[in-house]
This record gives C-alpha cells, sequence and structure tokens, in this order.
C-alpha cells in the first residue's frame, strides 16, 4: 500500500464490529469482564482503548515501526521516552532542538538524576567527542526548531550503533510524510502531533513509535504506569487529520517555496532558512533524506528593523503559539517558543533576537505573499 493510501486505509480503517468506515468513539472507562482472572483485551480505559489503539496502530504502519503510543501531548510523549532510563543516565542532547524539551531537561530530568551534553548534532566529532561510558542514548530533531537545521540521521545512527545507544528524533516538523527516521537507523520517533499530524489547531496529542520490541513492551508499560494516554475523543480527531495529511502536504510545500521565494528577493529580509532552497547550507541532505522539504520557514529582519511591529501588523497570518495547521501562523522564537531557554543560550545557538518563526499554512499563496508585503511595507520608515 502506497503512503497516501496508507493514510486513509492503515490502521483499524474499518470497525470490525459495525463495518463503520471511521473508527468509533469509545468512551467507556472500564469494559465489562466476563470471566474473574480470564484474558481480555480491553480492561481499563488508561491502559487500553480501542479507538486509542486504532491510532497508535496506524502510527506505527506510517513510521514504519513496531508499535505506537498515543499521549496527552508531545512534551508528555518525549517525557516517556526518557523515563525508559535511570538516574545516572546520560544522554547526547541537539543544541536546537524545542524550547519546552530544553525546560523538561534542566528543570525536571536533571533532578531526577539524568545527565546531558548538549551538542551540535551536525558536527559528528563532537558528538562522538560528547559519549561518556555512562551515554545511553542520543536525541535531536531534524529539521530544527526554529533553525532548520539538518542532522544526518544515517551518520548519527552509525555512531550510536557503535557505542551501542539508542537514537532518539523528534520528528515533528518532517513528519512522516518527509521523512521516516526508523529507516534510517533510529530507534524511537517521537511527535507533536498537535501540529502537522492534527494539522487543524483543534487538538492536543504526542505519538511515539519505535521499531524495538523490547522498547515497545517497556514504552506500553510506562505509558500505563505514568498514565498521561490520549483521550478517545482526541484520538478520533486525530486520526480524522491524519487522513488529509499527504493533501495537506502538497499544498504547504506549494505555499512554503512561493513564500521563501518572496522572502529572498525582499530588501527588508536579511536571511531567509528554507531547507528547499538552493543555497541553504543543508540543502543537499534534506534532498537525500526527506521526502520534500517542509513547511517551516525562519527569516531575520534587516538590522534596526523591529520584529514585534512586523508579526503584530499581519492581517492574515495569525500570531500564534504552535504551527503545523491549515492557517499560517507567525511567532517570535525569543519572546514565545524560546523563551523558556537562556538569552545567553539562545544566542550561542543562532537564534537571534530579530528571527521570525513561520509555520505556512494552505491558503492561497498570493494572499499569504501580499500580508507579508503589506507588512514589510510598514517597517520602511523606521530607519
Amino acid at each position: 500500500m502506497k503512503f497516501n493510501t496508507q493514510l486513509i486505509h492503515g490502521g483499524n480503517s474499518e470497525d470490525p464490529t459495525t463495518g463503520a468506515v471511521s473508527t468509533p468513539i469509545y468512551r467507556a472507562s472500564t469494559f465489562h469482564q466476563r470471566k474473574l482472572g480470564g484474558e481480555v483485551k480491553w480492561e481499563y480505559g488508561r491502559t487500553g482503548n480501542p479507538t486509542r489503539a486504532s491510532l497508535e496502530k496506524l502510527m506505527a504502519e506510517l513510521e514504519q515501526g513496531v508499535a505506537g503510543f498515543a499521549f496527552a501531548s508531545g512534551s508528555a510523549a518525549i517525557h516517556a521516552v526518557f523515563s525508559l532510563f535511570s538516574a545516572g543516565d546520560h544522554f547526547v542532547v541537539g543544541n536546537d532542538v524545542y524550547g519546552g524539551t530544553f525546560r523538561l531537561i534542566n528543570q525536571v530530568l536533571k533532578r531526577f538524576g539524568f545527565e546531558f551534553t548538549v551538542v551540535d548534532t551536525q558536527n559528528l566529532a563532537a558528538v562522538e567527542a560528547a559519549i561518556q561510558p555512562n551515554t545511553v542514548a542520543i536525541y535531536f530533531e531534524t529539521p530544527t526548531n526554529p533553525l532548520l537545521k539538518l542532522t544526518d540521521i544515517k551518520a548519527i545512527t552509525k555512531i550510536a550503533q557503535q557505542h551501542d545507544l539508542k537514537t532518539i528524533i523528534d520528528n515533528t516538523f518532517a513528519t512522516p510524510y518527509n521523512q521516516q527516521p526508523l529507516t534510517l537507523g533510529a530507534d524511537i520517533v517521537v511527535h507533536s502531533a498537535t501540529k502537522y499530524l492534527g494539522g487543524h489547531s483543534d487538538v492536543v496529542a504526542g505519538i511515539a513509535v519505535t521499531n524495538k520490541l523490547e522498547l515497545a513492551e517497556r514504552l506500553a508499560f510506562l505509558q500505563n504506569a505514568i498514565g498521561s494516554v490520549l483521550g478517545p475523543d482526541d484520538s478520533w480527531l486525530l486520526m480524522r487529520g491524519i487522513k488529509t495529511l499527504g493533501a495537506r502536504m502538497r499544498v504547504h510545500h506549494e505555499n512554503a517555496h512561493a513564500v521563501a521565494d518572496f522572502l529572498v528577493h525582499d530588501p527588508r529580509v536579511a536571511k531567509v532558512l528554507y531547507p528547499g532552497l538552493t543555497d541553504f547550507p543543508d540543502h543537499e541532505l534534506a534532498r537525500n533524506q526527506m521526502r520534500d522539504f517542509g513547511a517551516m520557514i525562519s527569516f531575520e529582519l534587516k538590522p534596526g528593523l523591529s520584529a514585534k511591529q512586523f508579526v503584530e501588523s499581519l492581517k492574515l497570518i495569525d500570531l500564534a503559539e504552535s504551527l503545523g495547521g491549515i492557517e499560517s501562523l507567525i511567532e517570535f522564537p525569543a519572546v514565545m517558543t524560546h523563551g523558556a531557554i537562556p538569552r545567553e543560550v539562545r544566542l550561542a545557538n543562532g537564534i537571534k533576537d530579530e528571527l521570525i518563526r513561520l509555520s505556512v499554512g494552505i491558503e492561497d499563496e498570493q494572499d499569504l505573499i501580499a500580508d507579508l508585503k503589506q507588512g514589510l511595507t510598514q517597517l520602511d520608515g523606521e530607519n
């Protein structure tokens, strides 16, 4: 089955009881057990739910893993994955990951005895040098948030395998439509399913998928023990969103290419970061590792121009957290998504105060460009 067909017909696309082509929402918190002590498929809503199970099976297929797990948020999925490990374990972490992941690491996981070394995962020598006797895993995003830097997945997983480490990749920006890290050697993939997988800005969810049976068994235990599971209504919403992922991504990509080209040629823009641009440093890696280049664009205004004034002047594109929805969203990383990262750390990692991140939606590209143009034009009187 081809990927775009699998989006619609994968998992349990038909209810075995009724034949319904839309998986029913099973809101039951508990299930009747016909025999005391007998084996039952469904027991308690936290432990398992038929609607959630359909979603998890679909995600495992899309990422080509052995099992998928649905959580109440992307952060909950990341937390559950880190919970596979123990106090005293050491992790090599990419230096350009979501601000909430840094918050989880620095304000939660370190208190429980986890150790971390932050490195530029594009620098393979630095990754190798960061590995310690107690290192257990390498964790990174590709493309990253918000600088859109790419890491060579095959190269990192090769290093990890040589040192008997696990490779964990946040695949939120790429989605399985563009990139399937498990097929490139990774052990676990995580998603903020709130973003492109849901696609409509109406559900908060997280996904973890693994291609290792041992890890799947332990993640199943942790999902139940920690309890941050995705409810049946949200599981159904996420499955509905996934059905149109292929169609949406094709329009996202077309619009992103057009918007990036416009920004490159606007005199008020100093730099455009988009893997689809031929002069983007990681363009060739993106061509080799991804199906398309995604629909996230980051850019910097020229010195002296107010990013705050620009984002507040837009009329069609919403100033808002999150990304990956059908509507275009713009945000100011230094204040919003990466505000939890100390300024000196942000600047050292290249996240400048002038940086703007744009999630390109599926509106008409000319309307998007017109809105960006009128916002940029308003900056002309600043200097």
